[in-house]
């Protein structure tokens, strides 16, 4: 059994996170930090998780006791943890934050398993790719790989309150976020940091622009990309591709039917698509942006990391109606 110990365990990404391993059969949750919450049950905060487990919350955090960390804190609150707190030397640290994403005076691997599956099988320390950044690539990566597109590569992207966090602010009030939609961080978002890493990991020299405009959508969870570029292969080739370059992927399918987010939504898994108009590759991407955009990728990279069958605990059926 992988011992596990969770920190920032209040949010919504540790809730989520502690949903999916309670039905992991080769878990073992150890504790789950949370100080403001301490002493009380995991279920009064994530309500979901009634009947499901009687675990409370602790403000201790054993270290000596758990195989690997799970970090689900805010942004930029993991690296000033690290320099408070030692963490022994075996035990792995998985980061759901963004402060290890770009490659620098670090060890953690970049962890999105359809470009450094056999890296992260070998890793000791993990940086989880950020939802947005997730989505947009898996819908780019085979076309960047073969050459396939060229020039600026214009993409947006809605998604849903949940990716905001626990935390209330003006734009997740529902009386706000319901039958609305709203742009923010235009051509600004911060996940552009780590998808044009890859773009010039996969294309080196790429000259393009990756010109992303993200959304704000009125549902809780789950994100619904679309991007397009200049390219001239035919659709055949570029579908054959694309099916290629997902064929043994574990959650990542490529289909021939523009999808629905529903599809994908309370699952590990994503959905890409592609069409041709004249010049123009339409590329289509959707995940859930709470698992494959977080706690699922997280978990089947901890999968990848410990030697487990990487779909193993993320069997999880998508709600479509």
């Amino acid at each position: 059994m992988v011992r596990v110990g969770i920190l920032g365990a209040a949010g919504y990404t540790g809730g989520e996170l502690i949903r999916v391993l309670l039905n992991h059969p080769g878990v073992e949750i150890v504790f789950a930090n949370s100080e403001s919450n301490a002493g009380n049950k995991v279920y009064e905060v994530h309500e979901g998780l009634l009947g499901d487990t009687e675990m409370e919350f602790t403000a201790e955090m054993p270290f000596d006791k758990v195989d690997v960390l799970f970090f689900c804190f805010g942004h930029g609150k993991s690296e000033a943890f690290l320099k408070e707190h030692e963490v022994p030397a075996n035990v792995k640290i998985i980061d759901l934050a963004q402060d290890f994403r770009i490659a620098g005076e670090h060890d953690y691997v970049y962890g999105l398993p359809e470009t450094h599956r056999e890296a992260i099988r070998q890793s000791h320390h993990l940086a989880n790719p950020g939802c947005f950044a997730t989505c947009i690539q898996l819908a780019m990566l085979p076309a960047l790989k073969a050459g396939l597109i060229e020039g600026d590569i214009h993409v947006n992207g809605i998604t849903g309150s949940t990716g905001a966090g626990q935390k209330p602010g003006a734009t997740t009030h529902f009386s706000w976020r319901n039958d609305n939609i709203s742009v923010y961080k235009t051509f600004t978002h911060q996940h552009l940091l780590e998808i044009n890493q890859t773009v010039q990991e996969l294309h080196p020299g790429y000259e393009g622009r990756v010109l992303f405009i993200p959304q704000r959508g009125c549902f809780a969870r789950g994100i619904y990309v679309t991007a397009y570029a200049h390219c001239e292969a035919p659709i055949e080739e570029v579908q054959r591709v694309y099916a290629e370059y997902y064929g043994d992927a574990a959650f990542t399918h490529f289909t021939t039917k523009s999808p629905d987010m529903k599809q994908v939504v309370n699952t590990n898994k994503a959905l890409v698509y592609v069409e041709k108009y004249e010049d123009q590759l339409l590329m289509i991407s959707c995940i859930d942006n709470l698992l494959k955009g977080a706690v699922g990728q997280a978990v089947q990279n901890m999968n990848l990391m410990f030697g487990l069958d990487e779909k193993e605990g993320l069997n999880l059926k998508a709600s479509a109606f």
